[in-house]
């Protein structure tokens, strides 16, 4: 077994538990839709997690044909890739037995830690690039990383449930054109 292989079960490992949260997460919603106020930026989130959990392990292909690895190296993967599964498993509520949930209450109860955990996935991205490469990514790369974390630094500052229900929107559709045009084909 090469040390790709033998190191990519953990991080695929917690990836999976992030994409649990989220569904575990949307199961819960389903059976309590009864006592579930649904709020739209949440679950918007919740989608754009399940496409940054995929695009992450779809990326970390890229890494199978790398030689040398290090416990630090290893380790700034790992903790990415802690950091993507962090934002699972804050981004729906959990659903207490027997009573009302409201999505917007739990979303700007958790917006502050959610955005800033965002700007730090962006920040150790940018770290992991280095420490992987020598190098910041590509400049188009780089540019979706600097308007994700504005619109994560916009989301954390600010409480204004229109702004927050745009930026959702517009960070889907801003997520869905950087997977189109960086990560359609795996690369090696």
């Amino acid at each position: 077994m090469d040390a790709f292989s033998y190191l990519s079960v953990l991080t695929s490992i917690i990836l999976g538990l992030g994409i649990q949260q989220v569904l575990q997460g949307y199961r819960s919603l389903i059976l309590s839709r009864r006592r579930v106020t649904f709020y739209a930026p949440p679950l918007i989130w919740s989608v754009l997690l399940l496409a940054m959990i995929a695009q992450h392990w779809w990326a970390s292909f890229s890494l199978a044909g790398r030689a040398e690895w290090s416990f630090g190296i290893f380790a700034t993967v790992l903790v990415m890739t802690a950091l993507i599964y962090m934002l699972a498993a804050i981004v729906l509520p959990d659903i207490p037995a027997d009573e009302p949930i409201d999505l917007k209450d739990h979303y700007y109860r958790e917006a502050p830690a959610f955005f800033s955990l965002a700007i730090g996935v962006v920040g150790w991205s940018l770290f992991r690039e280095y420490m992987l490469e020598g190098r910041l990514p590509v400049p188009l790369n780089l540019l979706f990383h600097g308007i994700f974390a504005l619109t994560a630094l916009i989301a954390a500052l600010t409480r204004r449930p229109r702004l927050h229900e745009w930026l959702a929107v517009l960070m889907a559709l801003i997520f869905v054109t950087y997977i189109a045009l960086l990560f359609t084909r795996l690369e090696m």
